[in-house]
């Protein structure tokens, strides 16, 4: 900062036009808090789901789908980085580290739920798909 100064590029003089002004009334709606999140629920969810890849024939389906919508959000949302990015910075860069929580929770799982982690690894659309599903679940749910 020690090799920065102030210098004036021009000068120059605003003229106002002599008239009275008018403030618009500060408006009433919307209140003093944040607006409640739009969730999607749950069955459409479900929905969604089947109707992209409800072909796949999972050795335990309601297992893969309690998975799907209850763990993997959950674990997500408790990253530690992911609450970092909501809290201090933008949208974007929030998403950037959703999709880094989302990939280590994944991986968390192959264990347990080989074929879970053979789909997210092997088919773009699913795992976009599981991604923007959990960052629309998670994103406004943190509490900042």
């Amino acid at each position: 900062m020690d090799s920065y100064r102030v210098e004036v590029k021009s000068a120059m003089a605003i003229r106002l036009t002599d008239q009275d002004g008018v403030i618009e009334p500060v408006p009433t709606s919307g209140g003093g808090r944040l607006p409640e999140p739009d969730l999607e629920r749950l069955s459409n969810i479900l929905r969604a789901f089947n109707d992209q890849f409800g072909n796949i024939a999972w050795k335990d389906a309601d297992k893969i789908q309690k998975v799907i919508t209850e763990e993997i959000p959950t674990k997500v949302a408790a990253d530690r980085a992911y609450q970092n990015a909501i809290k201090n910075s933008d949208k974007q860069n929030a998403r950037i580290e959703h999709d880094n929580a989302l990939g280590r929770v994944v991986v968390d799982l192959l264990k347990d739920h080989t074929e879970l982690f053979k789909l997210y690894s092997d088919n773009p659309a699913f795992r976009k798909w599981l991604a923007d599903m959990v960052f629309a679940r998670t994103y406004t749910s943190i509490d900042v």
